[in-house]
C-alpha cells in the first residue's frame, strides 16, 4: 500500500475490498481510518436495506387502507396484489358491472402537521409517481388478469393516493377514478 494513500476515497464503493483492507496491518496495527470508512459504509448499507423494508411496510399499510376505503364506497374486492413477472395490480375491485384495476401509491409523514404543511404547499403527491413505465407494467398485468379470468366486460384503471402518519394513526385517502392511459 502506498504511503499517504487515501483508503476511503479508493475503496468507497468496493465493499469486498474494504473487508480485506481492514485486516491489512500497517506498522503492526490496523489503521483507524480504514476501520471508520468500513463502519460508515456498513451503516449506509444497513440504512438502505432498512429503508426498502420500511417502504414495503408503508406500501402494505397503504394498500390495506385503500382496500378498506374502497369497500366502504361499495366496491367488492376481487384480488389484492395480483402479481406476474411483468407487473402487479395492487387491488382488483368490482362495482356494478365494471371491474376496476387500482394502483395504490402511499407516502408517509412524521407528523400530521408536516403532512398538512406539504399539502398546503402543493409539494409532491403520491399519485405523481404513476409514471408511464409503471402504467406499462400495470397494463401488461391487466392483460394477464383479463385473459386468466376470461373477462369480457368493461374495466378501468383507478389510482388511490394514501398519505400516512403512522405514529399518530392518521391517513388521508384520495380516489382518482378512470385515469387515462
Amino acid at each position: 500500500m502506498d504511503k499517504g494513500h487515501n483508503i476511503k476515497d479508493r475503496y468507497r464503493f468496493k465493499i469486498g475490498y474494504l473487508h480485506k483492507v481492514c485486516h491489512v496491518k500497517q506498522n503492526n496495527h490496523v489503521t483507524r481510518r480504514t476501520i471508520i470508512s468500513y463502519s460508515v459504509i456498513i451503516l449506509i448499507m444497513f440504512e438502505q436495506r432498512s429503508n426498502k423494508k420500511d417502504n414495503k411496510l408503508i406500501g402494505n399499510y397503504g394498500e390495506q387502507i385503500a382496500a378498506k376505503y374502497l369497500k366502504s364506497k361499495g366496491f367488492e374486492i376481487l384480488n389484492t396484489n395480483y402479481l406476474k413477472k411483468w407487473g402487479e395490480i395492487d387491488i382488483v375491485t368490482r362495482r356494478t358491472k365494471k371491474v376496476h384495476f387500482v394502483e395504490v401509491k402511499t407516502v408517509s409523514y412524521e407528523t400530521k402537521e408536516l403532512l398538512i404543511s406539504n399539502v398546503s404547499r402543493g409539494s409532491w403527491r403520491p399519485e405523481d409517481n404513476v409514471h408511464p413505465q409503471k402504467i406499462k407494467k400495470l397494463s401488461r398485468a391487466i392483460e394477464s388478469w383479463i385473459m386468466e379470468k376470461n373477462y369480457e366486460g368493461e374495466w378501468q384503471i383507478d389510482v388511490v393516493a394514501v398519505k400516512l402518519v403512522l405514529q399518530e394513526k392518521y391517513a388521508s385517502v384520495k380516489y382518482l377514478p378512470n385515469i387515462i392511459l
